[in-house]
């Protein structure tokens, strides 16, 4: 296996994992039901903010904690429902990557879903 690299790897984990994420019983609904996201605009957001987090590039540009806020107020978002994401994208991660970028990610991705957690229930 090797490592995150590019945009293509952060595309390829992207959209594999919310592939993952579509049809989940547990995080799906939130995504398919309460916002009834548009994946051909939403996707290519998620391309940028991942590749902004991990390459430190000035692509994303947004509000993922009001975004957030918005939905827990649709539908509340509980501790359960962030580690149950944060599981599911890390085993996405070893599953197709190795190396210190696939750390990195897995752990900007716990403290990421803290912090969100956090914001959005406070």
């Amino acid at each position: 296996m090797k490592d995150i690299e590019s945009r293509d790897d952060i595309i390829f984990l992207v959209d594999t994992f919310y592939d993952k994420v579509k049809k989940d019983s547990v995080i799906g609904p939130f995504f398919n039901d309460v916002a009834k996201v548009n994946w051909n605009e939403h996707l290519p957001k998620l391309y940028d903010f991942w590749e902004t987090t991990l390459f430190h590039k000035s692509l994303y540009k947004g509000n993922p904690i009001e975004v957030h806020k918005h939905l827990h107020q649709l539908s509340p978002l509980e501790k359960k429902h962030f580690e149950h994401w944060v599981n599911l994208f890390c085993t996405t991660v070893n599953e197709l990557f190795m190396g210190n970028n696939a750390e990195q990610i897995k752990i900007k991705a716990q403290s990421i879903a803290t912090v969100m957690q956090w914001k959005v229930q406070n």
